[in-house]
């Protein structure tokens, strides 16, 4: 115990300065209180000592009776050297007394809590041992946080304590973070009937915020609780309220399952035993801040002795250096405090003069039809919260919601609403997007697809042409039986290669046809191989030229007939470059052609296999896939078959020219009929190639088309040139026989004038030419049915 004794009131034996009691003296040791008079103790001094006993004086500041003026002059603070707190009868957070700036007597309280009152600009001499509210603020935000509530909602009274007690609420969500206000409503001073109805109504336009905090006096409690039962509303808000509701029964009294689950927080205190100075049989009650006013005098009893104990070391009573009391001195010596108080927690100030803050929380439970409010954890610098005592009603320990949005799923980012962090839109990430964070979808590389939960990439599959697809059936049948049939075609000629029906047919040619027909069919095989190096410079090679041998050997024939025909109806004398060998160098110039257009293509642009991921980049990216194939693209395929295309038409233009030279004398409208009928098929190539550009199988629909027409315009040739001879040379031997040589002229003559009358038929009603030159000339095709003569079996 320091050398001071605290009293009630006393009179140290000098004119003390008007107080109204109860008043404290501070004294030293050898002031003794004696008597009392009239509410007053008196301090009897040893003898010879008159005079020289000063009391130190310290005015305690009571309870305000209504209408007491709360200000005090000037003259009421003379030879006061500190003021004791007050009581908060009207506004609980600031002091009922403040003493003027220009006074400069340090103050302290003991159940001011305003957090204003930390400011030393406006308020340098004031302490408290009771914790400010913005240390109540920071806990009820921890407790949110730790609850995992994001979306709340505030509820004040009109005033100081509610508005303030929410701003700083507010100022320290936003500081933390995470947690944001759905709405803010004030309860008026005075409010009007409904007025609670309507801010419970306001409270459910934001339904997800289930969390009320509330800042606000019993009364205005009570009313907002009961407002919520006539809503119907029992068990949809959670209640967070401050000190002014803490642990009280009023503000819940028959509203318990209204109250159920309430959170409430109060500056952690203790019943003071034992040292009330208070009669046995009094009916008094002890009030919670007991404590802290206790605390607040032995402040201020050891900031005096450590200062008397430095200014007058060794004197009993006052020195000239505390005589009078300088009041900054006295600050520094009481922020300096630090003892143990009579809850056994330390006192102590920091540089604003605010005490630590220290708090119990605790929830309004029913358990058996019994309430209570239990202690679930407590705050002091951070949280200590034990959730797993917590009761909440409806869900028991499973903690409820008090969000503004869902959680989002894997796959979805969130898009945060304007001015408001904690809610948002959760946005899924589309096409080939994945979520990189929680805000971000990014897009996935050209060969990669989002995973089915879009939280990151995966390869896109390749797929390629394979030999059992059912799109490879098709043109592997067609293949294999050409392939078949041209061999079988060319054994044939080459067994009889003798034979008039193969020297009529012009071997040479032939035999380089029957080379393109086979290059044609032996395509579809490259077609559907595996795209390589290899594979793909095979393509370039064979894909055009095949179809380049066949037409350019058709169009030499063609030319050489038409050439032939042209010239006997002017002169009797052959063309030139009839012969074979002429023949040959025609084709193969054609030929070379070709060749030295695929040369220049693999010296600009190498050959190589690729993988396109954009033929198949469907919408879905499930169904995406890459196609591994040469690097042929359609212009180039058009400029690949463009020239074989061109040998075609040219082609067909002779063979429409020579329609009408009689097949008895050669095989021009065989041919002709050949090159009608692949046009047929290039025509419906070219829309069924082309149109199926955008579809997902592409692939397979292009390379199908583009071998079954190659095929196809191989079979045409097959076996509209060849099949007849090879039925003759097989089955007809007899048909297969020399016919006699006539001249060139005569062959040429005998053919105009057939064609002469022919056309004269025409203009008969039934359509038959009758003369002796076409009877003549019928009459030996008539015994044979069919002759077939060469111009190299003339003599020219």
């Amino acid at each position: 115990m320091p050398a001071w004794e605290p009293g009630v009131a006393a009179s140290c034996g000098w004119r003390a300065p008007p107080c109204s009691p109860p008043c404290l003296c501070i004294a030293p040791h050898s002031c003794t209180p004696s008597s009392s008079h009239q509410g007053n103790l008196t301090c009897r001094l040893p003898p010879r000592s008159f005079g020289f006993c000063r009391c130190v004086w310290v005015r305690i500041r009571g309870p305000s009776l209504p209408g007491e003026q709360v200000s005090l002059a000037a003259h009421e603070s003379e030879g006061v050297a500190a003021q004791l707190g007050n009581s908060p009868e009207i506004d609980p957070r600031r002091p009922r007394c403040l003493l003027p700036e220009s006074a400069q007597i340090p103050q302290i309280s003991y159940a001011s809590t305003a957090p204003d009152l930390s400011d030393n600009s406006r308020y340098d001499f004031f302490s408290r041992v009771v914790p400010s509210d913005t240390y109540q603020a920071q806990a009820m935000v921890d407790i949110v946080r730790a609850l995992k509530w994001n979306y709340v909602s505030t509820v004040a009274s009109e005033g100081s304590y509610g508005e303030s007690g929410v701003e700083a609420f507010i100022q320290k969500s936003r500081e933390d973070g995470g947690v944001c206000i759905a709405q803010s409503v004030k309860i008026p001073r005075e409010p009007k009937a409904g007025e609670f109805d309507k801010i419970i109504r306001r409270l459910l336009e934001t339904s997800n915020a289930r969390a009320v905090i509330i800042f606000a006096n019993e009364d205005d409690i009570r009313r907002v609780l009961e407002a919520a039962r006539r809503a119907n509303q029992t068990g949809h808000f959670f209640w967070m309220g401050s000190d002014s509701w803490g642990s009280k029964i009023a503000p819940v009294l028959h509203l318990e399952e209204v109250a159920e689950g309430a959170v409430t927080i109060l500056p952690k205190r203790m019943s003071v035993r034992d040292r009330e100075r208070i009669g046995q049989d009094s009916a008094y009650e002890q009030e919670g801040k007991v404590q802290f006013v206790i605390d607040a005098v032995y402040a201020m009893g050891h900031a005096l002795h450590a200062m008397h104990r430095d200014l007058c070391p060794g004197r009993v009573g006052l020195c000239p250096r505390m005589d009078p009391v300088d009041g900054t001195q006295l600050l520094k010596y009481i922020r300096n405090v630090n003892f143990s108080g009579i809850a056994g927690n330390p006192v102590t100030f920091n540089e604003n003069g605010d005490a630590p803050g220290r708090y119990d929380i605790y929830q309004y439970q029913l358990r058996n039809d019994s309430a209570e409010y239990k202690v679930i954890g407590s705050w002091t610098d951070h949280l200590h919260l034990r959730i797993e005592r917590m009761h909440w009603p409806g869900s028991g320990q499973q903690l409820p919601r008090s969000i503004c949005s869902l959680p989002c799923q894997p796959g979805e980012r969130k898009k945060t609403v304007k001015g408001m962090p904690c809610c948002w839109h959760c946005e899924p990430c589309t096409g080939y997007q994945y979520q990189v964070d929680r805000y971000t979808c990014k897009t996935c590389p050209y060969d990669m697809r989002p995973t089915e939960n879009r939280t990151g990439c995966r390869p896109i599959p390749i797929i390629k042409l394979e030999w059992d697809s059912p799109w490879a059936v098709l043109p592997l049948f067609l293949a294999v039986v050409g392939i078949a049939a041209t061999l079988f075609v060319v054994i044939t000629f080459v067994r009889y290669n003798d034979t008039p029906i193969v020297k009529a047919s012009g071997r040479e040619l032939s035999y380089v046809l029957l080379a393109g027909i086979f290059l044609c069919y032996a395509t579809t095989f490259l077609m559907i191989a595996e795209p390589d190096l290899g594979t793909c410079s095979l393509r370039r090679i064979f894909l055009g030229l095949g179809m380049s041998i066949s037409y350019a050997a058709l169009l030499t024939k063609t030319n050489r007939i038409y050439r032939i025909f042209e010239q006997g109806k002017r002169s009797v004398s052959a063309p030139r470059f009839i012969s074979p060998a002429s023949q040959l160098a025609i084709t193969f110039s054609l030929i070379s052609l070709q060749l030295l257009g695929i040369c220049v293509w693999f010296v600009v642009d190498p050959s190589h296999s690729v993988v396109d991921f954009q033929d198949q980049r469907t919408l879905d990216p499930r169904f995406a896939r890459g196609v591994l194939k040469c690097d042929i693209s359609d212009l180039s395929l058009i400029c690949l078959l463009g020239y074989s295309m061109l040998l075609m038409v040219t082609c067909t233009v002779y063979a429409i020219k020579t329609r009408g030279v009689p097949e008895t004398f050669n095989e021009a409208k065989p041919i002709g009929f050949t090159m009608y009928t692949t046009c047929i098929v290039w025509l419906a190539f070219i829309p069924i190639f082309f149109g199926t550009s955008q579809s997902a199988d592409k692939l397979y629909i292009q390379t199908t088309t583009l071998t079954v027409s190659v095929s196809l315009s191989a079979s045409v040739s097959l076996g509209m040139l060849y099949m007849p001879k090879v039925y003759i040379i097989l089955f007809h031997p007899e048909q297969n026989v020399p016919k006699r040589k006539r001249s060139l002229k005569a062959v040429v003559t005998a053919a105009t004038m057939s064609n002469k009358f022919t056309q004269k038929g025409n203009f008969r009603p039934n359509g038959e030419a009758k003369s002796e030159l076409c009877e003549n000339l019928e009459a030996p095709a008539l015994a044979t049915k069919q002759t077939y003569v060469t111009y190299t079996n003339h003599a020219i």
